[in-house]
């Protein structure tokens, strides 16, 4: 089986694994969900800036290499962005509210088919509930999967918090931290063969996939999260730009 560790991910590698190994120490629970070959959209929470590379670094350590949508002003900036571009990464543009744009998840079907692995927060920013638990998911990660007929492997991090707070641009070096990231099983999406892939069919199993992540977080945490999901536009907030929870 050909390595997915190209030149461009080894450049990443490079660059990130010595710093983030000093930040923290990653602990990976149940690596064996995530399939060794062939395409499959990972859903994780999304709880702090530093989220992507925390994932990044655990997929290096699965040999899996991940593909993100990132923002499209990212791929100007030098160097980073032709590491982007040749990482495979996917572009995204800012669109007006109220109008949505298919490239992206385009783009992630485009990779999926190719046989990689595609990592989608379903819960589209960093969550607005102020413990920290998912909020309310999009569906970008369940129609993805759905279209395509690939798995759906929901996971969850914690302890990126304390490297970067949400919102903050300062990173914590010292002491140093320990984060863990737990992967689930193939969510089982047997229920719903047959069925339309309509706006109602894609919310339910939506709310599966954060169910399966708020689970696996709980184990992470030893905690309980509160029995209602976390709806941003329930508290006058917007689901994009930063918020500081009072």
């Amino acid at each position: 089986m050909k390595s997915e560790k190209t030149a461009a991910f080894r450049v990443l590698a490079f660059l990130l694994l010595p710093t983030m190994t000093i930040l923290a120490k990653f602990k990976l629970h149940d690596s064996h969900n995530v399939p060794a070959e062939g395409a499959f959209v990972i859903s994780p929470n999304h709880y702090s800036n530093i989220d992507p590379v925390v994932i990044g670094v655990a997929m290096w350590k699965i040999g899996r290499m991940p593909r993100y949508m990132a923002k499209a002003s990212l791929f100007k900036v030098p160097v980073a962005g032709w590491l982007l571009k040749k990482s495979g990464q996917v572009p995204v543009e800012r669109v007006p509210r109220g109008r949505e744009s298919g490239d992206p998840l385009k783009a992630a079907r485009q990779i999926a088919d190719q046989g990689l692995a595609v990592v989608v927060y379903p819960e589209g920013s960093l969550t607005r509930e102020p413990d920290m638990w998912p909020m309310r998911g999009k569906h970008g990660a369940v129609r993805t999967a759905l279209e395509a007929g690939i798995p759906l492997i929901p996971a969850a991090s914690w302890g990126a918090q304390e490297i970067l707070p949400r919102y903050s641009k300062r990173i914590s070096v010292f002491p140093r931290k320990t984060v863990h990231i737990r992967f689930g099983e193939p969510l089982d999406l047997s229920e719903f063969e047959g069925r339309n892939l309509d706006s109602r069919l894609l919310a339910e199993v939506t709310e599966k996939l954060m169910i399966a992540i708020t689970s696996l977080l709980e184990e992470i945490r030893g905690e309980t999260a509160p029995a209602a999901r976390y709806n941003p536009a329930d508290h006058g907030q917007s689901e994009t730009g930063r918020f500081e929870s009072k």
